[in-house]
C-alpha cells in the first residue's frame, strides 16, 4: 500500500480529538502579509478555511491590504503625509482605502474560497455597522479606533453554512464618516466581540522569540506584557501582541501569532500537537488544549 496514504490516514486519526475539540468553534483568522499577494498561497488559505468549515468549525477571516493599498496610491499621484512614521488618511486617501480592501483584495478572497467549494461572502465594518470608530489619533486623519462592534451580521452568516470576510474599513460616528482600520486590531476587536475560541494573527515572522531569537511556543497574557515591557518585543510585532492581550481581555480563549507563509498553517495549529507560532493564553483559557 502507498506509504502516503497511510500517513494521510494516520494524520487524519491523529487530527481526532482537535475535530472533536473545535467543532462548533469561532475562529477568528486576520490574513495578510505577503500570502495576500500571491496566487498559490491564497487559493490554499482559501483551501484551509473551507476545511475548517466543512469539519464544523465557524471561520471568520479578517484580511488587510496596505501593499495593494500603496501601489495604488503610487499609481493615482496621491502624496502621503506622515506623522511620527505613519502615514496620514485623508479623505482622498481613505476613498483609496476603501475601494482596495472592500473591493479588489476582498472579492480576491471571497473569490478563492468559492472557487476552493466554499461559501464566501465579503462585507467590511461598514455593513449592517457592524465596526463603529473613532479617530484613534486626529494627527492621522480617518485612522479608526472600533469603539461599538454589532457582529450579529457575523452570527447569520456563520449560521448559515457561510465564511464571512471582513474588511477592515468601518463606519463613524458621525454621518458619512468612513475610517481606514488596522487589520489586527479589527481582528482583535471582531474576535472579542464574539467572544471566539481563536484568534488566528497570520504573519510574517514564526512568532513571538525571545531575546535570544527563538520563536516562545506558549505565553501567558502577563508573560507577553512583560516581554514589551522590557523591550523584547519591539517593531510591528508590538500592535499584534497588543491586539493579542485585547482579544484575551475581551474574551477570547487564546490568541496565536503564526506564521502566515508556512503552508496549512492553520491547519497545523489547530489540529497538531506542535502547533504553529506562538499561542498567548488568558487565565482562564481552557485546560483540555493538548499542546507542546
Amino acid at each position: 500500500m502507498n506509504r502516503d496514504w497511510i500517513a494521510t490516514a494516520r494524520t487524519l486519526s491523529e487530527a481526532l480529538p482537535y475535530l472533536q475539540r473545535y467543532s462548533g468553534a469561532t475562529v477568528v483568522v486576520k490574513f495578510g502579509g505577503n500570502a495576500m499577494g500571491d496566487d498559490a498561497a491564497m487559493a490554499l488559505f482559501a483551501r484551509d478555511m473551507v476545511l475548517m468549515r466543512q469539519v464544523g468549525i465557524n471561520p471568520v477571516v479578517v484580511h488587510g491590504g496596505g501593499p495593494m493599498i500603496n501601489a495604488m496610491l503610487d499609481k493615482l499621484g496621491i502624496e502621503s503625509a506622515f506623522v511620527r512614521g505613519k502615514r496620514v488618511t485623508d479623505r482622498a486617501t481613505v476613498e483609496v482605502v476603501e475601494m482596495i480592501l472592500s473591493g479588489l483584495v476582498n472579492k480576491r478572497i471571497v473569490q478563492a474560497i468559492n472557487d476552493a467549494g466554499g461559501r464566501a461572502v465579503g462585507i467590511s465594518g461598514k455593513d449592517d455597522d457592524l465596526m463603529v470608530c473613532e479617530a484613534d489619533d486626529p494627527e492621522l486623519g480617518f485612522v479608526g479606533r472600533p469603539v461599538e462592534m454589532n457582529v450579529q451580521v457575523l452570527r447569520d452568516l456563520t449560521a448559515a453554512g457561510i465564511i464571512p470576510v471582513v474588511a477592515p474599513v468601518a463606519t463613524g460616528t458621525a454621518d458619512n464618516e468612513t475610517f481606514n482600520v488596522n487589520g489586527d486590531t479589527a481582528a482583535g476587536a471582531i474576535a472579542g466581540a464574539l467572544r471566539a475560541d481563536r484568534l488566528l494573527l497570520l504573519t510574517d515572522v514564526p512568532g513571538v522569540k525571545d531575546r535570544t531569537g527563538e520563536v516562545l511556543r506558549e505565553l501567558t497574557a502577563e508573560g507577553l506584557r512583560a516581554l514589551i515591557a522590557d523591550g523584547t518585543v519591539t517593531g510591528g510585532m508590538i500592535p499584534k501582541a497588543e491586539t493579542a492581550l485585547y482579544a484575551l481581555e475581551a474574551g477570547v480563549r487564546a490568541a496565536v501569532i503564526l506564521d502566515g507563509r508556512l503552508p496549512n498553517a492553520a491547519l497545523i495549529e489547530l489540529f497538531t500537537d506542535a502547533g504553529a507560532g506562538t499561542i498567548v493564553r488568558g487565565p482562564e483559557s481552557d485546560a483540555r488544549r493538548r499542546r507542546r
